[in-house]
């Protein structure tokens, strides 16, 4: 393909030239804008870096000499050796979860090389590994930018733990290479996923031609479940090893520090991940549209992006986001026995039992998984069509069962022996959390699979009422579906309070916090299987695509050779009918696991406040006058955290939508449909590119607002830091199940519409693609986003806070009133950065003569938007320009 010399020169690094276009003389280019805000930017982030240093220039260490270190530096693990169970040491016990874990890691490595065995045509294979490597390039400057906010991490923590606290550098350093370890955690389980998944996405399309579901099944479950166990297992043994092998004053700080890293792994590869993929999938979408064109079109450049991004949204962000759910539940139960129970003979008991069961439920995980293989063979062997959600949903139930069986089978093992009763009380919290991990997703299922009367109410609105009332019907499904579920969480979470009140309050404080926390255990339960349904979801997504953009059809002599190497004779028709059904139930089960993991997060959340809690109350002894309304600084800070949420939610959908404007204005300037057969790989690579950077820049703007808006509001007050906290759980629970199950039902409907009616190319079709594009950055980047950024918030704030109150007992008030002013003036210009520095800048260009390209008119700081032109407005809507306004 020819570039024009406009073109040419927008690509350089330099100001585009602000000329008027000679062809029409009535057309002038807008200004480009200096290139400043990235410079603003830097300075903003090193201006709250510099604050930071101010911690460590004006405080001094504490003297711990005969005193007792406070707060979470003062976490002392009790000795695990006095527990015995059968006779059996607690040690032994829990080093016998790490030979679990081991197992799970080679199940997950072994599934892997068998699914990487099974037969694949080249054609598919080259596609697959073609989305691998730019999903590589993705994850690789991912990791760049992780380094680079942990950098803010560090600092906090040097502040803490060596300054306030008074720990040795050597202490320190183990706390900090926690702190990576918990990260590069969250990476490289998101490296495993797509790498899994790249796999199976080109043998579950090359197993459809055969014709038979059975494979389209089996191969991206056994995928998923290789991700959950090798998620799961790789958690809990670091844990593991955290609590066996470390002093156990030590543990403790190295339990928050490992939390931390891993919630800012996730929190930054979810934002990132789900801005990306959304970017990609809108662009990639609305050509279907403009060009009238079939899904995963090979001349669509926006296509290999969109395949990209179903592996960064859906797979890399979960994974990550699953591993830090799992890890930080853990991290706060293991906080709250140590805070919490007074008798260090009962603390052990209670952490080796959680640890014990959390083993146990891998093996219910995996024995589950086998039994329902084998069901599923038995059932589905040689049939061509079936009900794909049917065995997943029965995986589930399965999965719930068992893990409910196994815990109170291990609940008795451990505990039996303690205080009378103790154990089928705990062993019942935890089935009411295990309970809903399996509930959650069938009331999600009433709002958004296929067959569901909500997601069928949205294709019937959208044939009379267009995309209008397309878009209405999805806000009601995603509406009603917060109004069950939020029922369906208080139910369970009831019962586990009701329960923890028939005695538990003789061996802790706060029965009830620690009956939530464990009911946010159970919810993970069953993780294993939790990943496996969600990780489901990109692989038959990805299968489609990848059958598209192979070409297999148009190979020469291509059922000869199937018949010939392969031994079956192709079902073209019948295939791509089978991979659009499963996608069906991909994105099905990709929804139900979003509630259960925001659930976990706001649950569990409840368990890390009351450790803030029981610091600042000296253990509940004073100042609980202070959590009221009648507590003006409280009741403010449950105002500001609903206020965080909602400038989350429009940020995140910002950046989205300035980033999926150049791309689609990139793909359609570029976008070539005669002559060829596929786009250029310089094309599809580009929009990438365009995806990436509005990615990564959405990322920090947010990430960083987020991490100095809770430094601000920790220095504030600390009950007003605890009222935001609670706020963000509550504001952040019902936001992310609306947004997530109205998003879910718009992308089913179109699946309806694509799959049953065939109505492809119709205006019901554009209708429900128009409310698809709507759901994007509703189920896959701003709802799934909340989850990593609570915990993280939560997570960090403990060290905030408890570095704002010791700070303040030293006489230093003052000054940190003036760091939460300084702090909360950096977070501001973050907060208006992801708006005004991310919004979609004016361009004016001429029509371009029929067959040429457009000519590019202006250059902004966004990288990419002197390649991305748009036509001549009316003067009366034109976008006013900084030039004009400077807000």
């Amino acid at each position: 393909m020819s570039t024009s010399p406009q073109r040419s020169s927008a690509r350089t690094a330099g100001p585009a030239v602000t000329t008027a276009d000679p062809t029409h003389p009535g057309v002038t280019p807008a200004p480009a804008r200096p290139r400043q805000r990235p410079r603003a930017g830097r300075v903003a982030a090193w201006s709250g870096l510099a604050a930071l240093a101010v911690l460590l220039a004006g405080c001094a260490p504490a003297d711990r000499d005969g005193t007792q270190v406070h707060g979470e530096a003062g976490l002392a693990l009790p000795d695990l050796g006095q527990v015995t169970i059968a006779g059996v040491s607690g040690r032994l016990w829990l080093g016998l979860g790490l030979v679990v874990c081991a197992l799970g890691l080679a199940f997950g490595i072994t599934v892997v090389t068998q699914v990487r065995r099974l037969p694949v045509h080249a054609s598919m294979r080259s596609v697959s590994e073609l989305i691998y490597t730019t999903c590589k390039a993705y994850l690789a400057q991912q990791g760049k930018f992780l380094l680079v906010l942990w950098v803010f991490i560090a600092a906090v923590i040097v502040v803490y733990y060596r300054v306030l606290v008074g720990f040795d550098w050597g202490r320190v350093a183990v706390v900090i290479a926690f702190s990576l370890v918990g990260m590069a955690g969250s990476y490289s389980v998101a490296w495993f996923g797509i790498r899994v998944n790249t796999y199976a996405n080109s043998r579950t399309a090359f197993a459809a031609l055969r014709g038979k579901v059975l494979p389209l099944h089996r191969v991206p479950l056994r995928s998923g479940m290789a991700i959950g166990m090798v998620l799961i297992s790789l958690e809990l043994a670091i844990m593991l090893v955290i609590l066996l092998f470390l002093p156990g004053d030590l543990a403790g700080a190295c339990f928050i520090g490992f939390a931390v890293g891993e919630s800012l792994g996730a929190a930054a590869l979810r934002i990132a991940g789900g801005i990306f993929t959304k970017i990609a999938d809108i662009g990639s979408d609305l050509m279907k549209i403009a060009f009238k064109i079939k899904e995963d079109d090979a001349r669509n450049p926006g296509v290999i992006a969109d395949c990209t991004g179903d592996n960064a949204g859906d797979s890399v962000g979960p994974s990550a986001d699953g591993f830090e759910t799992y890890g930080v539940t853990g991290v706060a139960l293991v906080t709250f026995v140590i805070l919490g129970v007074p008798d260090t003979g009962v603390q052990a008991a209670l952490l080796v039992w959680i640890f014990v069961v959390r083993a146990v439920m891998i093996a219910a995980s995996g024995i589950s998984y086998t039994v329902n293989d084998l069901w599923a063979q038995r059932r589905y062997a040689g049939a061509e069509r079936m009900d794909f959600e049917k065995p997943l949903t029965s995986l589930v139930w399965l999965t719930s069962a068992v893990c409910i069986a196994a815990t109170y089978a291990t609940t008795w093992l451990v505990l039996a022996d303690g205080t009378p009763g103790l154990w089928w009380k705990l062993a019942t919290i935890i089935s009411c959390g295990t309970l809903a991990g399996a509930l959650i997703p069938e009331l999600v299922k009433a709002f958004t699979s296929t067959s569901s009367r909500h997601t069928r109410e949205v294709v019937a609105s959208s044939k009379e009422g267009g995309p209008s009332l397309n878009i209405l019907s999805g806000l009601v499904a995603g509406n009603f579906s917060a109004y069950w579920l939020g029922m369906a969480i208080v139910g369970l979470m009831g019962a586990a309070y009701l329960v923890s009140e028939a005695g538990l309050d003789e061996v802790m404080h706060a029965p009830a916090v620690f009956a939530f926390g464990l009911v946010a255990f159970g919810f993970l339960g069953m993780g294993p299987v939790t990943i496996a349904v969600d990780s489901y979801g990109p692989v038959t997504d990805n299968a489609q695509s990848v059958y598209e953009l192979s070409g297999i059809e148009d190979v020469e002599g291509i059922d000869a050779e199937l018949r010939t190497e392969h031994g079956f004779e192709p079902t073209w028709e019948h295939a791509k009918q089978l991979l659009e059904e499963n996608d069906g139930a991909g994105n099905t089960f990709k929804a139900t696991a979003k509630p259960v993991l925001i659930g976990t997060a706001v649950v569990g959340a409840t368990t890390m406040i009351f450790s803030i809690i029981m610091g600042l109350t000296e253990g509940l002894t004073t100042g609980l006058e202070n959590l009221s309304l009648l507590h003006p600084p409280f009741l403010l800070g449950l105002v500001a955290g609903g206020s965080v949420i909602y400038w989350f939610t429009g940020a995140s959908i910002q950046a989205v939508t300035t980033g999926a404007y150049r791309a689609v204005e990139f793909i359609r300037q570029h976008i070539r449909l005669d002559g060829v057969t596929k786009a250029s790989d310089e094309d599809s690579r580009r929009v990438v590119e365009i995806c990436t950077q509005y990615a990564q820049r959405g990322m920090l703007t947010m990430f960083l607002g987020v991490f100095f808006s809770t430094l601000a509001f920790a220095f504030v007050e600390p009950y007003f830091f605890i009222g935001y906290l609670i706020s963000i759980a509550l504001f952040g629970l019902y936001q992310a199940i609306f947004m997530a199950n109205a998003g879910g039902a718009w992308d089913n409907a179109k699946k309806i519409v694509e799959t049953e009616l065939h109505a492809n190319g119709t205006p019901l079709h554009d209708a429900t693609v128009v409310g698809d594009t709507v759901g994007d950055p509703f189920k896959d980047t701003s709802s799934v986003a909340l989850n990593p950024v609570i915990k993280f918030t939560t997570l960090f704030g403990l060290l905030a806070v408890d570095l704002a109150v010791q700070l303040t007992d030293q006489g230093r008030h003052t000054l940190v009133l003036t760091l939460a002013a300084v702090f909360f003036l950096v977070s501001t210009y973050f907060v208006h950065r992801s708006f005004y520095g991310m919004r979609i800048q004016s361009t004016s260009t001429a029509p371009a003569a029929e067959g040429s390209a457009d000519v590019p008119a202006e250059a902004t700081d966004d990288e990419p938007a002197a390649l991305l032109p748009r036509p001549a407005t009316p003067v009366d809507d034109e976008v006013t320009t900084d030039d004009e306004v400077r807000v």
